[in-house]
């Protein structure tokens, strides 16, 4: 996989806007909504909905933070 980031369009509270992140990261988002039976907009909108500051950073941290909890440890 790819570290280039990769833009792409998503809508956020029926607002279109853009949405840049690495390919791990959007493979991530993808399989996380999939297990959640939701679309990728979906999940971004829920994260949306908590963040402080950039769409961006806040999917990274999103994701990580989902990731550290799925370990065994759970830290």
């Amino acid at each position: 996989m790819g570290q280039e980031l990769k833009k792409r369009s998503v809508v956020i509270a029926g607002h279109r806007t853009s949405l840049s992140l690495e390919d791990a990261f959007w493979s991530v988002l993808k399989t996380l909504a999939s297990e959640r039976q939701m679309s990728i907009n979906a999940l971004i909108e829920q994260i949306d909905e908590t963040r402080t500051g950039n769409l961006s950073s806040a999917v990274r941290t999103y994701l990580l933070k989902q990731a550290l909890m799925r370990q065994p440890d759970g830290k």
